[in-house]
């Protein structure tokens, strides 16, 4: 069985995560669970990083130790996680003493073998993205990443040489065009970060002691990115000296998944390290698009007011619905866009007019016409072929849209086709073919296929709508997992339930507004 190795970035413990930040996680579950969809063996890992002066300032302003400020946030993180269905293998913490222990074994190698020295650093620092950043990569004088201010920060550090595997990093780069995805992003870190030359990464710290201690020098404790960074191999058996099967077995990664924001150290730092360590470096990093918020599309920020939080939409939507927005509407490429008006007008539109209609009308009709149980009687016309043969091309759109990870496609090739019944009941007009008992078999036959559509879309729906795609099969009352048209099934469908009831506009936005 092949495997596919797929991380999200661990998610940071300075507060509790918004449905922005909670967008990442639903995409690499909706990844994982198609892959395990397709047979692989998939180990799925996300976490929390947990070290950093921004988290020591937070507990110290919290009155907690660090250690008790990161235990309470990354409960509600996972909590978090868990609401949202993310089907995770291993839920890492950076303040586990085995990574730790990695860590500290890590920084002396690199050390020991002189990629690694010791100095004296003075520049720009952005405390929020725990970055140092010089003066050609600020943009309107804030840092480049999260648009805040910097301030000018002196201090004894450690120092990573970048420059000593710049043109290598290029030329893997450039030989290996799939590694940064989009493209967008790839012509970025070229750009803005490889081109104007790479200057040698700052790598602890003494200025704050929540961090992993330098084993060797303990007055600097590991710069937040070389700890948090290799979480991808210390939580899967990486070991200096003696690595285990498990880490031969997954390693290298087959795809990290992480915000636009964060690339820069996931395709520079990180394929660095990993050189410097003689490790091989992940098939894939994708800089996913940011979830914007309201009709002015902003980045939501504490700051701004205007975060939303994934428990409050479940409190009102349902987790789903949720799921479901936050994955069709997010482009491949491009920010997406959350208001609530644009939610509900979603979850009305397809949720409800398509697939709980189209699951409800032909539940209902099979009861109705053939006390719930029916077979293929094999009447074909015209109208009938074609949509079994838009059941049976769906495997292969699917898979080619999922292959370039475009979700939102993909879950439109599946609401294609079930457009598409819901046509298909409207040209074969079962009510009237229920009136003429010679046409028996022929409305047996049109039912059949409907159940068939639903069950194949239901199929394609677990990676995306996992609870809605269960409750499909067992209304349909069939689980048999062909991905196409099967002749040969047989249905005995239960009674009907609903899938998404329809919302109230009007009302819930007025609910909600009284509600903030």
């Amino acid at each position: 069985m092949e495997k596919y190795y797929i991380t999200t970035a661990i998610a940071y413990t300075s507060s509790k995560p918004h449905i922005g930040n909670t967008y990442e996680a639903i995409l690499a579950d909706s990844i994982a669970r198609y892959k395990r969809l397709r047979g692989y063996d998939v180990y799925f890992q996300t976490g929390t990083d947990e070290h950093g002066e921004k988290i020591a300032q937070n507990a110290s302003l919290a009155g907690l130790t660090p250690q008790e400020y990161v235990d309470n946030v990354q409960r509600e993180i996972q909590e978090i996680w868990d609401l949202m269905n993310i089907s995770y293998d291993k839920f890492v913490r950076t303040s586990d003493n085995n990574h730790k222990k990695v860590v500290q074994k890590i920084f002396k190698k690199l050390f020991d073998q002189g990629d690694i020295y010791k100095g004296k650093y003075e520049g720009l620092y952005c405390t929020p993205c725990e970055s140092f950043i010089t003066e050609s990569q600020l943009v309107d004088g804030k840092c480049p990443d999260c648009g805040r201010d910097v301030h000018l920060a002196s201090e004894e550090a450690y120092f990573f040489k970048l420059s000593k595997y710049q043109k290598r990093l290029e030329e893997y780069i450039l030989n290996h065009p799939e590694f940064i995805q989009p493209e967008s992003r790839k012509n970025e870190m070229i750009n803005n970060f490889l081109k104007p030359g790479l200057q040698d990464l700052c790598v602890s710290r003494t200025s704050f002691d929540w961090g992993i201690k330098v084993d060797f020098d303990p007055e600097h404790v590991v710069y937040v990115w070389l700890d948090a960074l290799t979480n991808y191999i210390t939580n899967i058996g990486y070991d200096v000296n003696n690595t285990t099967s498990e880490f031969k077995k997954y390693w290298p990664a087959d795809l990290h998944l992480v915000g636009k924001d964060i690339i820069r150290f996931h395709t520079i730092y990180w394929p660095i390290f990993l050189m410097a360590l003689d490790l091989p470096l992940p098939k894939q990093v994708f800089g996913h698009p940011w979830l914007l918020f309201g009709k002015n599309q902003e980045k939501m920020s504490k700051s701004r007011g205007n975060v939303i939080y994934a428990d409050d939409l479940v409190r009102q939507f349902g987790v789903d619905a949720i799921r479901y927005y936050v994955l069709h509407e997010i482009p491949f490429s491009n920010d997406g866009t959350i208001t609530y008006e644009l939610l509900i007008e979603r979850i009305n539109s397809d949720l409800v007019n398509i697939l709980g209609n189209l699951v409800n009308r032909t539940i209902s009709m099979v009861n109705k016409y053939f006390n719930r149980e029916i077979t293929n009687k094999g009447v074909y016309s015209d109208v009938d072929a074609s949509l079994i043969s838009e059941i049976n091309n769906l495997d292969e759109k699917i898979e080619e849209k999922m292959s370039k990870l475009e979700i939102g496609a993909s879950i439109d090739a599946i609401f294609d086709v079930l457009r598409k019944s819901n046509k298909y009941i409207d040209e074969t007009m079962p009510w009237v073919l229920a009136k003429d008992e010679n046409k028996r078999d022929q409305l047996e036959s049109v039912l059949f296929n409907l159940l068939e559509s639903i069950r194949v879309c239901a199929i394609f729906l677990k990676p995306f709508l996992p609870d809605t795609s269960d409750n499909i099969l067992f209304q349909i009352n069939n689980f048999d997992e062909s991905l196409r048209y099967n002749q040969n099934n047989h249905y005995l469908v239960l009674n009907p339930s609903i899938l998404f009831y329809r919302i109230d506009k009007e009302k819930k936005l007025a609910e909600l507004e009284n509600k903030n």
